[in-house]
């Protein structure tokens, strides 16, 4: 019965690709608070939208305030949070829609859990990678100053560890490129997995 049930959803899912003329894939940016995740989001989606395909941001940020707004930031909370993310992720992946999370996700344990949920056929990892000088430079909430200061608990780079994924889908240094750019590689890369042949 299971198996059924899932080939129903993988037929419905095939249907609304072809009616989205679209692959769906879960765009997932991890890296440091700072290193440009949201900016590049953002941009991304746009420059998606101008060329036809349907898409939808989760932005950590966003998610953190409203949805999951009980959850701290213990390495239990983390997982949580980024479960649920992933599970939402999942809905709009079996809806067709190409969907793009910028989450810190700071460890391998973590983003493989959203791998696990998603699928690691459309789970697509990129490492937004910009040196922590450079985040701390950018930073305009003053987290990281706050973090140095031990107002923040918690805060990945500083006082919780940063894992750099082992094996990214790709890699993109936001400390040597700008943001334009860095979207253009991302799209050049994504493009063969999310066009219809």
């Amino acid at each position: 019965m299971q198996n059924n049930n899932q080939n129903i959803k993988s037929e419905v899912r095939k249907t609304k690709e072809a009616i989205l003329n679209q692959n769906a894939k879960v765009i997932w940016f991890t890296g440091l608070s700072g290193a440009g995740k949201t900016t590049i989001s953002v941009l991304l989606e746009q420059k998606l939208l101008k060329q036809g395909f349907i898409c939808n941001v989760i932005d950590g940020d966003i998610i953190r305030h409203k949805l999951n707004k009980d959850l701290g930031f213990s390495e239990n909370d983390r997982l949580e949070n980024i479960r649920r993310i992933a599970e939402i992720s999942k809905m709009f992946l079996e809806t067709g829609v190409i969907t793009i999370n910028a989450f810190v996700s700071p460890t391998e344990k973590i983003r493989n859990v959203a791998k696990e949920i998603i699928g690691e056929n459309d789970f697509l990892e990129i490492f937004i990678n910009s040196s922590i000088e450079v985040c701390e430079n950018r930073d305009v909430k003053g987290l990281y100053k706050k973090a140095r200061e031990g107002k923040i608990s918690d805060f990945t780079g500083i006082t919780s560890p940063y894992e750099n994924p082992k094996n990214p889908f790709l890699e993109v240094r936001t400390d040597i490129l700008s943001i334009e750019q860095s979207v253009e590689i991302i799209i050049k890369n994504i493009l063969p997995l999310i066009k219809k042949d």
